[in-house]
């Protein structure tokens, strides 16, 4: 008799009930729980961009340009010390990541040595100091090479991504985005999300300026000269302001010693001068700023004084008189937002290096809204086939199913909501395959308890002895699942790795739900029906239309079988080869624009005027409506920035072109970006691969493991050429999609793995294809159910989920599909010719079955 005590069933209540509690808040707007008292859980779902609306920015960190800048000084502080110490030298100068300088005064070489020494400064070392010199100084008779040490570029590059990440955060605070999201991503990366912000162009433009300010001097020179490109030692030309009455830039002498910099700026404010009217920027110095400001203003009066920002002097006003009191204005051609704009940058301080759009992506409110409205709709009537389903097939026991089904769900959404995860529109979809996942757990329990039943055991019996049978493969089936979502956290970006958090929630939850739920709920129905025996029946007799008790001799076709899959896995690799797959930009780089027309667009008219702005090949698609129009643009040559340029250019042209036209979606992918998510795609297929093969081969034998893997391959190759036949689009999305597909079929063949293994001890002396087609037949009905659940779940998704989501469920019903019938023709064949022979352990004496089914003989 199976006891629960009562602290377990109190345990299992509180923790439904506290998911109930938590994942009440996302029923409810957030307006409408601002009033509630603060104990009350109010905390809810993060919305992605794709469901609310928003810009995604990934900008790259110029590390080379931190290494410039190091060398650079370098150069002068090595002229200032031999200049100091009166060595003579020659051939001063920066090669590769080293400063090169020959001392020609031999006798003092050894105190150049020393000298050049101390220009490193000491890395690593932490509060305690210590460390290693940022810089190896190496001697070669009288030359000298100063070269950056791995240590002093690590402790460089590290130092400016994190200064970079905080003014980053700083600049977008200052401009009032709520909301927004700044992350460091990989190496040299820093992710950006804006909810709301429809147009980043402000944004980018605040982040792509390093806004490194300095004060210096002007040269008077003839400018005639400057135009001919003639500047006096010791000053460089810059362009300033337009020369009045025309638009042309002047040109100025300016001196390259810096008397000033903005890191000594303490204040910066964008305001209007009462006397002109006119927007200025004031600012205020700290105390030592002040001082070096009003020694220069009291030295230089009548000379103008240059405010060079990132290499353009933004100002240079004549010093009328000296300046006391540390403040200052810079005036120029500023309108209110340019002079807020400078505010913020020289507030938030300078970037120690450039940074660079390398992806961005912008979804407009009402495709977000759209995209919440096909998730809401798809999965709930998905869910609610699979729920129909169970109660029609296993009746009571499916409703308790079902319970525990919704309990997952509940649970799921209270742990993403304490997670503070963010919910998007492939995260639905993670959270739709989970539920399938989670009824395969149910079903196998179900059909094992009919086994027990029609073997002759009582309910209670039945229960215990289904459960225990279906435990261990549930949890094998569960972990090679997990494997794949594992795989597609670590390596997926974006919205994949938030499929694969959903999917690996559900599927972990599952375990709790459909084991622990389900059989408490089972043991209280048998004891308070008082059963004898555990009947397991469908409703309206709808068990009738699934064959049961099967003796199908599946290895008498396993030639067939084999020979025809790989028949169609080699016209899937010709396939991938041509016509080739339909690459998504993720992969292939270049610009997507969703574009919505007031009225019908016409293709002809955008055509033309796109293909005048020569960025390429110009493809226009319409879907949906006849006013919704998908453009696409090849990846523009001349590097990151030559992708944003585009982008601007096309906005522009659309605006005079269409007016009215709604941009709902602009994605813009740079080789950068293309190349890192193709590596990593191809590292997550070939890791999942590889845990699965050393799991199966740990848990099983090493003929299981082989013909799993090699199975799976098949399954691979043929699914790539459904992408090629259909044209879906071949993106970040598909690989979620193979490697779901990898956990999927896995699972599949685990099951039957699991009955194999199973036999193989229950019946010593059966030859191994008897067994085979034995331990097919015996999980067949599972099978099927199984597919036809998830099949249910992800069919509406692929009906009604949209451009985002679509084609992913549309490439897992396939994948169902070819799963399910790889594990009985291909995946059992395999193992037969792998396994005749070597599959036999102890007594060669046979184990007779103890009821049930009897062995098949011939």
């Amino acid at each position: 008799m199976i006891q629960y005590s009562r602290w377990k069933i109190m345990l299992y209540m509180a923790i439904v009930a506290l998911g109930v509690i938590f994942a009440a808040p996302n029923l409810f707007s957030r307006a409408s729980l601002e009033g509630l008292p603060s104990w009350v859980p109010q905390k809810q779902v993060n919305l992605g961009l794709d469901l609310r609306g928003g810009s995604h920015l990934l900008l790259e960190v110029d590390v080379g340009a931190v290494v410039k800048e190091r060398l650079e000084a370098l150069v002068d502080s090595t002229r200032s010390a031999l200049v100091g110490a009166g060595i003579r030298y020659t051939g001063l100068g920066v090669s590769g990541q080293s400063v090169n300088v020959t001392v020609t005064d031999t006798t003092k070489l050894e105190e150049a040595r020393q000298l050049l020494r101390g220009l490193a400064s000491p890395v690593g070392g932490g509060v305690l100091g210590g460390g290693v010199p940022d810089i190896d100084v190496a001697q070669t008779d009288g030359k000298f090479t100063l070269t950056l040490s791995p240590a002093g570029i690590q402790e460089r590059t590290t130092g400016a991504i994190s200064q970079s990440l905080e003014i980053v955060r700083r600049r977008i605070d200052a401009t009032g985005t709520a909301e927004a999201t700044v992350a460091r991503q990989g190496a040299d990366q820093i992710l950006i999300q804006l909810p709301g912000v429809q147009d980043p162009a402000r944004i980018k433009n605040l982040l792509g300026q390093t806004a490194k300010m300095t004060f210096r001097l002007v040269e008077n020179v003839d400018p005639t000269e400057l135009l001919a490109g003639r500047a006096p030692a010791g000053t460089e030309i810059l362009q300033g302001e337009p020369v009045a009455g025309t638009n042309a830039p002047e040109p100025l002498a300016v001196r390259k010693k810096v008397l000033l910099t903005g890191e000594m700026l303490v204040d910066a404010r964008a305001q209007a001068d009462p006397q002109s009217g006119e927007w200025v920027v004031s600012f205020r110095f700290d105390a030592e700023g002040a001082k070096r400001f009003a020694a220069v203003t009291r030295e230089n009066v009548g000379r103008r004084f240059a405010i060079v920002l990132d290499g353009k002097a933004i100002s240079a006003p004549v010093i009328r008189e000296a300046i006391l009191g540390g403040q200052g204005q810079i005036s120029g051609n500023f309108n209110v937002q340019s002079a807020n704009d400078l505010s913020v940058l020289l507030r938030a301080g300078a970037l120690p290096a450039p940074l660079t759009v390398i992806e961005e992506r912008t979804v407009g409110p009402d495709l977000g809204s759209d995209a919440i409205a096909a998730g809401q709709i798809s999965g709930l009537i998905g869910t609610a086939f699979v729920i129909v389903f169970m109660v029609l097939f296993y009746s009571v026991t499916g409703v308790i199913a079902v319970v525990a089904l919704i309990a997952n769900i509940v649970l799921t959404i209270a742990l993403l909501t304490l997670m503070g995860a963010t919910l998007t529109l492939p995260g639905i979809a993670g959270l739709v395959l989970s539920v399938g996942i989670a009824v395969d757990a149910n079903v196998l329990i179900n059909e094992r308890i009919r086994e027990e039943t029609l073997m002759g055991r009582g309910a209670m019996a039945a229960l215990h002895q289904g459960f225990d049978r279906a435990y261990a493969t549930i949890i094998d089936s569960h972990l090679t699942a997990l494997f794949a979502v594992a795989t597609l956290f670590f390596f997926g970006e974006g919205p994949v790795r938030g499929f694969a958090i959903t999917m690996g929630i559900g599927i972990i939850l599952s375990l709790f739900t459909a084991v622990a739920l389900v059989r408490v709920g089972m043991v209280y129905w048998v004891k308070w029906t008082k059963k004898k025996i555990l009947d397991i029946h469908a409703l309206f007799g709808a068990r009738k239309i699934i064959p049961e008790n099967t003796s199908i001799r599946f290895m008498r076709g396993r030639f067939i079988g084999i020979a025809t899959s790989a028949v169609l896995s080699t016209a899937s690799i010709v396939l991938f080869f041509y016509p080739g797959l339909h690459y998504g930009i993720d992969f292939a780089g270049g610009i997507v624009v969703e574009v919505r027309t007031e009225g019908p667009a016409d293709l002809a008219k955008m055509r033309s005027a796109l293909d005048s702005l020569k960025l390429g090949e110009v493809s226009l698609q319409e879907f949906g409506s006849p006013s919704d129009v998908l453009l696409r643009l090849p990846r523009q040559g001349g590097g990151e920035a030559a992708q944003g340029a585009a982008v601007e250019q096309v906005r522009a042209k659309l605006a005079e072109i269409a007016p009215g036209a709604n941009l709902r979606r602009v994605e813009v992918v740079g080789p950068r970006v293309s190349e890192q998510l193709v590596g990593s795609g191809i590292l997550a297929v070939v890791l999942s691969f590889g845990a699965m093969l050393i799991y199966i081969w740990w848990r099983f034998e090493w003929q299981f493991a082989v013909g799993a893997v090699l199975t799976l391959i098949l399954d691979i190759t043929k699914t790539v050429g459904f992408f090629a036949i259909t044209g879906i689009e071949f993106n970040l999305t598909a690989i979620a999609a193979l490697l779901t597909l990898i956990g999927y079929s896995m699972n599949d063949k685990v099951v039957v793995y699991d009955r194999m293994r199973e036999n193989l001890r229950k019946y010593k002396t059966m030859p191994l294809r008897e067994l085979i087609d034995l331990s097919i037949n015996s999980t067949l009905t599972r099978t099927i159910f199984t597919s036809v659940t998830t099949f249910l779940a992800m069919a509406p998704m692929a009906v009604f989920g949209g451009s985002a989501v679509s084609g992913f469920a549309q490439v897992i019903l396939f994948g169902v599909v070819v799963g399910t019938s790889s594990s009985i023709f291909i995946a059992a064949p395999i193992l037969l010719f792998l396994g005749e022979g070597k599959l036999r352990r102890g007594s060669p004496a046979a184990a007779a079955p103890t009821g049930g089914t009897q062995a098949q003989k011939g």
